[in-house]
């Protein structure tokens, strides 16, 4: 299994470019696993509402990012931050395979008790400490992560992007009225995530005016209310695809207007068309 077994016939000093695949787990409420390997064009540029926080376990992986092209090695750790473009490419001829969680960042806020989600600025490097975590939390995958399991991943990845993160910036603090209210309107937009939310609905739900509202989300959460409730709605059409529901009757399900409306939203967020992560999700 990917991850666990090791690089076997594309693994290094081997020249035969890696078969693509695609593994992945059911999202916990804060973070979700994903395995994978390409050899050769792996995501199309894209940027998702959560960190992406990875291992490089062999070969090369390079990816643009903030303006410059980023190459992470085996053994190399990445940081990507929220709402930052990227895409992905193998770096060598024998292409790469890596580990990747997705972390939500207001899970990250609240372990740093209501600080903004950190932002670290060297995207790729050695980082025992947390290439250790991440082996941690990838040691049973792709069995589900317990809820406490998850939670302590979720604390100890805080921790390291706080020790890591630019220490010019000034750390803000939430309220404890103002995460009281994002808490509300998260949950207000997961649960509508099928419908097009109002923004007089978020100024009810939260005691807000939409300006104050959009700035504490963003500072909670990395990204807006909007990019926020889109991306729900796309884990779940991940989800479905990748049990073989027809992408029609996924777009239906996961409120798109139609499947054309689904797959322009899809690459946007994952780099790759829907068609193209239902084959690797299913390669074996």
């Amino acid at each position: 299994m990917l991850g666990k077994s090791g690089p076997g016939k594309s693994g290094p000093g081997k020249s035969a470019p890696a078969a693509d695949q695609i593994r992945f787990d059911e999202p916990h409420a804060a973070l979700q696993r994903l395995a994978a390997r390409f050899g050769g064009h792996a995501y199309d540029l894209h940027r998702h509402e959560t960190y992406a926080i990875g291992l490089t376990l062999w070969g090369a992986q390079s990816f643009h990012y903030r303006g410059a092209l980023q190459t992470s090695r085996g053994g190399q750790v990445m940081i990507i931050h929220p709402d930052e473009s990227h895409d992905g490419h193998a770096g060598v001829d024998q292409g790469f395979a890596y580990r990747m969680l997705y972390v939500d960042p207001a899970s990250v806020s609240a372990a740093l008790d209501g600080a903004s989600p950190p932002f670290v600025p060297a995207v790729v490097s050695q980082d025992p400490d947390l290439a250790g975590l991440l082996g941690e939390a990838f040691a049973d995958f792709p069995k589900a992560l317990e809820p406490l399991a998850a939670d302590a991943v979720v604390e100890r990845l805080a921790g390291r992007l706080a020790a890591r993160g630019d220490d010019h910036v000034k750390v803000r603090r939430a309220a404890p009225t103002a995460r009281r209210a994002m808490a509300r309107a998260r949950e207000f937009l997961a649960a509508e995530a099928h419908r097009t939310v109002a923004s007089e609905e978020l100024e009810k739900i939260t005691g807000l005016d939409r300006f104050a509202l959009a700035r504490h989300f963003r500072l909670a959460s990395g990204t807006s209310p909007h990019r926020f409730q889109v991306g729900r709605r796309l884990a779940r059409a991940r989800a479905l695809i990748a049990h073989g529901t027809p992408l029609s009757e996924t777009a239906a399900a996961t409120g798109f207007a139609d499947q054309s409306h689904l797959t322009r939203h899809f690459v946007a967020r994952f780099g790759l068309t829907p068609g193209r992560w239902a084959a690797l999700s299913r390669a074996g």
